[in-house]
């Protein structure tokens, strides 16, 4: 690695463009004009939707726009010294130093280690002057290859994972202000930012610098995404507060449990660190600060922090319960496929008998298919129904911390075992993280606080959080399936035959797995059942087609938006869930898109139901019949007409996709940039 740079990637001097984006466009059509991308639209699309989640101007006419992007070959550094500056957000001014971070999306630690010691290099002044200074390309590039180790007299020794940033002996005598008992104050910080390699470095060293210049004993833990050395937890217990200057979730948080804590995003840790350090020791003098066990998200916090809505808040709280859950679907739902590619369509029908009765050397009537296609479909099932709990538990863990996870999967259970659907699983864990988070702030007797985590907290919580899902919504729930059923039944009688297409449709996305969707699959696998006609285009066919192309919208939906059309306006979780979602939708396995819809459920479901009337209307219109209850195209074999129901499934799919897309770019997109995507469970 000598090459991260190289001359055709230094502009000097010159006029990209009048605005952020025409700079950001520029240095990355230099990207690919070297070689190192393949496609510059691309790359701009992933920098700029990193920018529009926190801008990347920094003081001192310093910007860093950077991404992780598929498009990129090789890692690399574009370098634009601009005259005039571009304002990229920074509080003091437009930049006319401004380096594009260009990663490959799978970037090697190597790499990864490199850009992030040009993000600490352009902390030190003696650094940015002689880049303003450089008189052409190549003295740039010798600047950045020394900053970056990149050139040096002798090979550089293997990156391995950035290091803590150490606490070096004051430079100053800390005032009264910053000592506790006398003495200057211990802190410990985390820095982390979506991407891992740039901000997280420069508000180590940030913080770092100001711990030295204030005279108090601060320590930093860098996570990157070339990996991170853990604090000691010798230091760590030693504290007095603890700096969280984050735009995602803190990994192995539980190690600052019961420690008074300042969160902000990581952009405030390089812009006033002195504030932040200020403020830590302030919360270690008071004893009702918000402290690290109280609240993961902090939702309801009185520390100080950076101000973000309440609507950004419950949102990456979502975010932290869909990133646990995505491998309870992904996995369950792809196994449910392969459980119908192998079986059948009426796999379904003895799946449980068969793997409990049969082996491989007894196997069932329907041979070696029948049981392999049992066994994955059961192991499929299995682990979709831990979907919800799944959800609930780490919707409350977001909150709560560990004390939340049980009372969370308890309210997730009892929202399956009343029909509440992921939507009560959203209501049950949001109940059981809040319970928990402020049994988390009470001040027991010293004898009662080794039990409130593992013994008071998840007895409280459960009772609390699930006895209000029993006694206010399981009969509510219930009453509302009869009168849907009911309404149907009539409906089916009559010549609106489309319109009962269309109200199927709206119901098979409303809730994904939930109540309505049970209600609208439930009514047509009844009517397949009882129907006593030889007829394939009698009504109670005619639904079954109409529920299980409907029911495929949502997912294929998601998954068209978010890995084709508009990726910029998904999450990275979204967008890897989204590669899911397309075998997911094409099984008739609606829960491929909970992970959207609970993240953002107000744009979502809308978007599906509209693509599902559309789907379920069409449906009835071209007169699609199912014979199966289940397989998606797996089942083409059992419907008729195959091309009617393609037909309806791809209108319906397109309607979703451009609906959610519209929505999310238009409909409170300020909201949504204030809420950062969560990394997805290890």
């Amino acid at each position: 690695m000598s090459d991260t740079i190289i001359p055709e990637l230094v502009s000097l001097d010159e006029n990209l463009g009048a605005d952020k984006a025409a700079v950001i466009r520029a240095l990355a059509a230099r990207v690919v004009a070297a070689g190192r991308a393949t496609d510059a639209e691309a790359l701009f699309a992933d920098a700029w939707a990193r920018e529009e989640k926190d801008e990347t101007g920094l003081p001192g006419g310093i910007a860093i726009p950077h991404a992780k992007s598929s498009a990129v070959t090789q890692a690399s550094l574009a370098f634009a010294r601009l005259t005039p500056g571009v304002d990229f957000g920074a509080s003091d001014g437009p930049a006319d130093l401004v380096f594009l971070i260009a990663a490959p999306e799978h970037a090697a630690e190597e790499h990864l280690a490199v850009l992030s010691k040009l993000a600490r290099s352009l902390m030190q002044d003696p650094f940015t002057s002689a880049l303003r200074s450089a008189a052409d390309a190549d003295a740039v590039v010798h600047i950045v290859r020394e900053a970056i180790g990149e050139e040096t007299s002798a090979p550089a020794a293997p990156a391995a994972a950035p290091a803590a940033v150490p606490a070096a002996e004051p430079a100053a005598e800390a005032s009264s202000e910053l000592l506790i008992d006398g003495r200057p104050a211990r802190i410990v910080a985390v820095t982390a930012c979506a991407t891992g390699i740039a901000h997280t470095f420069m508000a180590a060293d940030a913080l770092t610098a100001a711990g030295v210049a204030e005279g108090v004993d601060l320590v930093v833990e860098p996570q990157g995404s070339s990996g991170y050395k853990a604090l000691p937890q010798s230091v760590i217990d030693n504290a007095d507060a603890v700096i969280f200057a984050t735009d995602v979730d803190v990994r192995e948080q539980q190690r600052f449990a019961g420690k008074p804590v300042i969160r902000s995003g990581v952009k405030r840790g390089i812009e006033q660190p002195v504030a932040m350090i200020t403020e830590a020791v302030a919360a270690a003098r008071n004893p009702r600060a918000a402290r690290v066990a109280a609240a993961t998200a902090d939702a309801a916090s009185d520390a100080p922090t950076q101000s973000i809505g309440w609507g950004a808040k419950i949102q990456r709280i979502l975010l932290t319960g869909v990133s646990y859950m995505i491998p309870f679907v992904a996995g369950g739902g792809l196994l449910i496929a392969l459980g119908f590619l192998l079986g059948g369509f009426n796999v379904t029908e003895n799946a449980a008998t068969v793997i409990t009765q049969n082996s491989f050397w007894d196997l069932p009537a329907g041979g070696l298919g029948q049981y392999l296609g049992s066994v994955a479909f059961m192991i499929g099932k299995t682990s979709m129904g831990f979907l919800v709990s799944a959800l609930a538990g780490y919707i409350a863990f977001a909150i709560a911390d560990r004390p939340g996870i049980a009372p969370g999967f308890v309210a997730g259970a009892v929202a399956v075992l009343m029909n509440a659907g992921f939507i009560g699983g959203i209501i049950g864990g949001l109940l059981a993280g809040f319970v928990a988070w402020w049994l988390g702030r009470l001040n027991p007797p010293r004898w009662l606080r080794g039990l409130m985590p593992v013994v008071i907290i998840p007895l409280v919580g459960s009772i609390v959080a699930s006895g209000l899902m029993i006694l206010f919504l399981g009969r509510p729930i219930a009453a509302l399936m009869e009168l849907l059923n009911d309404g149907l039944t009539n409906l089916a009688g009559t010549s609106a035959i489309v319109l009962v297409g269309v109200i199927l449709g709206l119901m098979m996305c409303f809730d994904l797995g939930g109540p309505i969707n049970k209600v609208a699959y439930a009514f047509a696998t009844a009517g397949l059942a009882s129907a006593s006609t030889s007829d394939i285009h009698a009504v109670p066919f005619l639904i079954m087609g109409a529920v299980m192309a409907a029911g495929m919208v949502p997912p294929l939906a998601m998954a068209l938006a978010s890995t084709v059309l508009a990726k910029n306006l998904f999450t990275p979780v979204e967008r890897e869930n989204g590669k899911a979602a397309w075998l997911l939708g094409a099984s008739f396995i609606s829960e491929g898109a909970i992970p959207f819809a609970a993240a953002d459920p107000l744009r979502v479901i809308p978007a599906s139901m509209v693509g599902g009337a559309v789907t379920g209307g069409l449906a009835m219109a071209l007169g699609v019949s199912s014979l199966a209850p289940h397989g998606g195209i797996f089942v083409l074999f059992a419907i008729d007409p195959w091309w009617g129901f393609l037909i309806a499934v791809l209108a319906g799919t397109v309607v979703s996709a451009f609906a959610v897309v519209a929505l999310k770019k238009w409909v409170g997109r300020k909201e949504l940039a204030e809420a950062e995507a969560v990394p997805v469970a290890a």
